[in-house]
């Protein structure tokens, strides 16, 4: 039982000189851990914020604006909304754009991930003005996707205790006839696509210095194969590498989502930690979605952060080896019944990637 000394003895000293030099520094571990999903202000999105705030999480995505250029991109309204976010001791240190992981038949540029003109040129007109608002509001950074598909998935599959995970099984998914609004469409004309639309708008991010953070195609399908007639060329490691050289700039890079990029992969296991190498020490990750698979290219579930085949922990270590200062953030949690909105689950991936920077921070 403590008495009134011992409370006092310890108290002085844990305020004592000695005491504080035993208190952990960081050492050279600069990333920081994040969340994503939040939207634009309300009492839902409020209580999200004051959750992140008392888990210590300070910096976010926010959610769109808007689908649709609009008021919402305006200085102003992208300045409140950051401002809003900062009152709760929170950063708002990236923002989507309305290019979405969503299929291109309910995307309002079309035309833009179809490659038809003269309609992308004034899409790609829009764009290029949220990206200066963006700055203008004093958001850094900006992720996208560029896919036309959406994501590629077979019917979720039972998890650990209950809960589902969103699942990819090549051998049974339904691939479907090729939406009308593509047609078929092979490499070069996918490629010709993201090449217009990285010459128009990275010049302007640049200018502005915007981070412009894409998201690798979610679903990858091994190569040659086209899936609904349509090639993603952005769901490969090759493709990503290719990606990166077109309209090189500092503020053109990656929203490496490593759960995506492990779906590339054979082994992901032993292959994603030389992958975060070649991306990260050529300066192109601007932001981590940090989550975990089991299973590899073509055949793959969507996992607990602690149970996939990737070690979290020795990706952090390569995270901090090829100096990577940036968000690491959940995605794509596994879904279970009483929580609908992943929050428990999203809360649960934070804890445990603010247990993993820690402990990498004790390395040294």
């Amino acid at each position: 039982m403590m008495t009134r000394k011992h409370f006092l003895t310890a108290t002085a000293a844990a305020s004592s000189p000695a005491f504080a030099q035993t208190k952990p520094v960081s050492r050279g571990v600069r990333f920081k851990v994040g969340t994503q999903h939040i939207a634009a202000t309300s009492p839902k999105s409020d209580a999200a914020l004051r959750l992140m705030a008392a888990i210590g999480v300070n910096h976010i995505c926010s959610g769109e604006p808007s689908m649709t250029p609009g008021p919402a991109w305006s200085v102003a309204s992208l300045k409140r909304l950051r401002e809003h976010v900062e009152s709760f001791g929170i950063q708002l240190a990236m923002i989507p754009l309305p290019l979405s992981s969503t299929p291109v038949t309910v995307s309002a540029f079309k035309a833009t991930l179809l490659g038809k003109s003269p309609e992308r040129d004034r899409e790609l007109d829009a764009i290029c003005e949220m990206v200066r608002n963006i700055a203008q509001a004093g958001i850094p950074a900006a992720k996208y996707n560029f896919t036309v598909l959406g994501s590629v998935r077979s019917e979720d599959t039972p998890g650990r205790g209950g809960s589902r995970y969103s699942t990819l099984n090549l051998k049974v998914a339904k691939e479907g006839a090729p939406m009308p609004e593509t047609g078929v469409m092979d490499a070069d004309r996918k490629w010709e696509t993201i090449t217009y639309f990285l010459k128009r708008v990275v010049p302007v991010a640049t200018e502005y210095k915007v981070k412009l953070a894409l998201h690798p195609f979610d679903g990858p399908v091994p190569p040659p194969h086209r899936w609904r007639g349509v090639t993603e060329v952005l769901g490969s490691v090759e493709g990503l590498k290719r990606f990166i050289t077109i309209a090189e700039s500092p503020y053109h890079g990656l929203n490496f989502c490593q759960g995506t990029v492990s779906e590339m992969l054979r082994e992901p296991g032993k292959e994603i930690y030389d992958v975060i190498r070649y991306f990260g020490s050529r300066k192109k990750i601007f932001n981590v979605h940090f989550r975990n698979i089991r299973g590899g290219l073509g055949n793959f579930q969507e996992t607990y952060i602690d149970e996939g085949d990737v070690d979290m922990l020795r990706a952090m270590r390569v995270y901090k080896e090829v100096g990577y200062d940036g968000m690491l953030m959940p995605d794509h949690v596994p879904s279970l019944d009483g929580d609908p909105g992943g929050e428990r689950q999203f809360t649960y991936t934070l804890g445990y990637i603010k247990a993993l920077i820690r402990a990498v921070e004790a390395e040294g």
